[in-house]
């Protein structure tokens, strides 16, 4: 009997969020070719909007995603009732749940075996250490991370009592073809001005948001004969910010524009010759070892990738990922990735195989939980 395996996070709650959708389902595909029937399911607080049910359906359909279920608080369900879908989940061999997406104690008590996987190093493990912010990481088996170095020394993240073991996001190799760069010296990335999420406070020490890095760095346009584009989500609000990229050179386009599918997502990554991205200030000052899930897919794509410092300590950097702590190692960082472009491309590549491919990734999470997929990775 083929095992099963649960899925859970957001889709729905997120419509027209590309990049999001390749994050989660890249997940529940890369189980998939380890030999899991895999189910997506999707919590949400009260029954989406048609667009978003739309968003949703389009988004399992162009993975093939055959089992799909969305499930509300108050008993709603999507492609499934909540009896049937306990039933699912008590016979599946794990729930992987992305960023603690289901909530239920119903649904999360009925799996045998349970496994969260935290995407904002910093923020999660921050609010659940601090009384004063209701927020709390319920309790699971097992407890995932994509900051590398959370719990180790050097980092001052607190663990909150709970054991963090590393993973990584995985990406989906043959989706994401090497292709050939269009030779432009165009560096870009898909980002939000100030993400979700306001500046973080923890032992004295105040974590900005991006806005923050990037207006440390405005003025790497001008330092360079290479074009920087950013697909950027900034409020009309921000609008003195916006002005003073477009000042500095900065190319903008809306990402309802440039990126409204997956494979809008893909495309604007594969028209581009490298990214360059700046990181939420907790992920880079409080040395998290956190990678972007954005940047596997450069990388994936034989992209080099030009982003800040975060003191990634196994995944190789020089060639392939450069980083940088300042607008003149970010120069620097450019220079160098646009004089030897082919043979930082190679490496990206390399670097997305060895440390990022999904059916590694998945294989050592699985091995970390005690199971071994019916497919093992050669």
């Amino acid at each position: 009997m083929t095992p099963r395996a649960i899925v859970a996070g957001a889709v729905a709650a997120k419509p027209g969020n590309a990049g999001g959708v390749w994050e989660r389902l890249s997940c529940a595909e890369g189980l998939r070719r380890l030999g899991y029937d895999v189910t997506f399911l999707e919590e949400v607080s009260e029954r989406p909007s048609a667009a978003a049910e739309a968003w949703f359906s389009t988004s399992m359909r162009e993975f093939g995603i055959r089992e799909a279920a969305m499930v509300a608080r108050d008993g709603w369900a999507l492609g499934g009732d909540r009896d049937g879908l306990r039933r699912s989940i008590g016979d599946a061999s794990i729930l992987i749940n992305l960023s603690g997406n289901l909530t239920s104690p119903d649904l999360l008590e009925a799996a045998p075996q349970t496994a969260y996987v935290d995407v904002d190093p910093g923020y999660t493990q921050v609010w659940h250490a601090d009384p004063s912010i209701p927020f709390t990481v319920p309790r699971h088996d097992h407890y995932f991370t994509i900051g590398e170095n959370i719990g180790r020394p050097g980092c001052p993240i607190p663990t909150g009592g709970l054991l963090w073991k590393s993973t990584r996001q995985p990406v989906l190799l043959d989706r994401w073809p090497v292709s050939p760069p269009p030779r432009r010296r165009r560096f870009t990335t898909i980002a939000s001005w100030r993400g979700p999420y306001g500046p973080l406070v923890h032992d004295g020490v105040t974590y900005g948001q991006k806005v923050h890095e990037f207006r440390r760095v405005i003025e790497l346009p001008k330092q360079l004969d290479a074009t920087f584009e950013l697909a950027l989500d900034i409020h009309d609000a921000d609008a003195r910010d916006r002005d003073a990229l477009r000042s500095a050179g900065w190319g903008l386009v809306r990402p309802d524009e440039a990126v409204p599918t997956p494979n809008a997502f893909r495309d604007y990554v594969q028209g581009s010759d490298a990214e360059f991205s700046v990181a939420q200030g907790v992920y880079a000052h409080a040395r998290t070892g956190w990678f972007s899930d954005r940047s596997t897919r450069y990388l994936a794509s034989g992209r080099p990738v030009l982003v800040q410092e975060t003191a990634l300590a196994v995944i190789p950097i020089g060639e392939g990922i450069v980083t940088f702590r300042s607008l003149d190692e970010a120069v620097d960082g450019a220079r160098r990735i646009i004089d030897n472009y082919q043979v930082h491309s190679r490496a990206a590549r390399a670097i997305a195989e060895s440390c990022f491919a999904a059916e590694r990734v998945l294989a050592r999470l699985l091995a970390d939980v005690g199971l071994a997929p019916p497919n093992p990775v050669s």
